[in-house]
């Protein structure tokens, strides 16, 4: 119960959390953008922010195709995050004197492993959880490929890697672990996946073509069990990986999905979402291609809507994916149904994010309308918040999670030790916790930036804001407070196919 009383404790020092965690966690600092193979650096010249972006549905027309765009996200969280600031929330008490000192706090890691050459930050992105250790597989991967294979196609099969690598990186738990048959090491959580998901692929575990083992496509998904799964990331009831089922849901219907010609041409692979993209009217064709984000957004929102479990909340029979009812949401009289939801899409992010790295890297494709993206909702951010004292969990709900966990302990092979409160991913108090996630990671941007002296062109964008600081500082103060475990300071029952 004391982590959900920081108001009575004192202060989080953040030099002693960064001096501690940086003994403990060095495996996971980013590395700074290098020179690929295509001789192109992983960051674009910021020349797209003149570009008009076409702008959402309409929710009074489509509700359902507003809650499923981009702009719905940050738009609907906003309004919860503004009952944040007045502390008028349901679920979380929100001490904003605790603000500071949680910028402070990510300051602190983005200095200690970046300064003074903060451009050099990359932006969150699934490429550095593959390059965990030090090592650059992917350049590595890059490099063992013929020279014939030309700049495209190997694009082409990076898209195919990186879409797979997300979809199977939820939370894996504090007990899964996975030992690479390359180096011999272990690695745990995301990078654990990421290393996986990087010698399955390259074993081709994802392709029907047994001659062609560097691709995903329908054929290759559609003979994958979940018997072959659990064998590629060498689960085990001695090695148990969270939401192995929901992980295993997601590729099945993922090979569905991939038969869609429009977005993943006859082939059925991820990476034919490049043709389209450069084919598409609204890119632009400067010297270098301009792809607006909201055209990526329609391939992966419409492209992979199949994937995701119909149980998932509806607008007019039309599932809305990562999107769930919440009760701090305003209610003026007359409001409609839909007005209660707040859309998050994780996963769907977390895929854009990733997928312009290869782009960009590799053909130099330029983005626009990268803000509309959001600070990924997500256990370690959150809890980040949570951590440093700036949100508390209420008492009330705060002994109803606890009683959930000790129940949930009584099942075997299921975390018993530091003990803290434990939802369901459709909880009320997990969506509350969400969207405060996304508001006070836009907040602490400009903070963090004020704190470093950044101005103009020099700013950290909220990518490289996560990348070196919020999600690295969200794991690492969890470190620090449940050292046992490591994990976060809510528990959520997910099904591996949100976190």
């Amino acid at each position: 119960m004391g982590l959900f009383n920081r108001k009575s404790k004192a202060s989080v020092d953040s030099a002693s959390v960064t001096s501690k965690t940086s003994r403990t966690t060095t495996n996971i600092q980013s590395p700074p953008p290098n020179k690929t193979m295509s001789g192109h650096s992983f960051f674009p010249p910021p020349s797209t922010a003149d570009i008009p972006l076409p702008p959402p549905p309409n929710p009074d027309l489509d509700p359902a195709g507003y809650l499923r765009s981009i702009h719905a996200v940050r738009d609907r969280s906003r309004l919860i995050h503004e009952k944040a600031k007045k502390n008028q929330l349901i679920h979380f008490d929100v001490d904003l004197t605790k603000f500071e000192e949680t910028a402070t706090y990510i300051v602190s890691i983005i200095k200690r492993d970046f300064a003074p050459e903060y451009h050099t930050i990359p932006p969150h992105g699934r490429w550095q959880h593959f390059d965990v250790g030090g090592r650059q597989r992917i350049d590595q991967l890059l490099a063992s490929w013929p020279s014939q294979i030309d700049a495209q196609e190997r694009t082409r099969r990076l898209l195919d890697l990186f879409l797979v690598s997300v979809l199977l990186d939820a939370g894996a738990g504090t007990r899964w672990s996975y030992k690479s048959k390359e180096s011999g090491k272990t690695y745990r959580r995301s990078e654990g996946l990421a290393v996986a998901s990087l010698e399955m692929f390259k074993a081709g575990y994802f392709s029907g073509d047994p001659t062609e083992p560097y691709q995903v496509n329908a054929a290759g998904l559609d003979r994958l069990s979940v018997g072959q799964l659990a064998i590629g990331l060498q689960v085990s009831q001695a090695n148990p990986l969270a939401g192995m089922e929901g992980r295993a849901s997601l590729l099945a219907n993922l090979g569905g999905a991939l038969r869609n010609p429009k977005y993943f041409g006859s082939t059925s692979r991820p990476g034919n979402m490049l043709d389209y993209l450069l084919s598409h009217p609204s890119t632009q064709a400067a010297s270098v291609p301009i792809i607006m984000i909201p055209t990526l957004w329609s391939v992966l929102i419409d492209g992979l809507a199949s994937i995701w479990p119909a149980s998932r909340t509806q607008v007019a029979g039309i599932s809305l994916g990562d999107a769930w009812p919440c009760s701090s949401m305003p209610s003026p009289p007359g409001a409609r149904p839909w007005e209660n939801i707040v859309p998050f899409h994780k996963l769907t992010q977390w895929l854009c994010y990733s997928l312009m790295g290869p782009m960009s890297r590799l053909l130099n494709i330029q983005f626009a309308g990268v803000d509309l993206l959001t600070g990924l909702p997500e256990y370690r951010n959150g809890g980040l918040l949570i951590d440093t004292g700036l949100i508390t969990l209420k008492p009330a709900d705060a002994k109803i999670g606890l009683d959930a966990y000790r129940n949930n302990a009584m099942v075997r092979g299921q975390p018993c030790m530091e003990v803290v409160p434990l939802f369901s991913t459709d909880d009320d108090v997990v969506v509350e916790w969400r969207a405060l996630t996304i508001g006070f990671l836009d907040d602490l941007l400009i903070e963090v930036n004020r704190l470093l002296k950044l101005e103009g062109a020099d700013k950290l964008s909220l990518a490289q804001m996560l990348e070196a600081g919020s999600w690295k500082g969200g794991r690492e103060i969890a470190e620090v407070s449940r050292p046992i475990t490591k994990q976060p300071p809510i528990m959520i029952l997910s099904d591996g196919t949100v976190f």
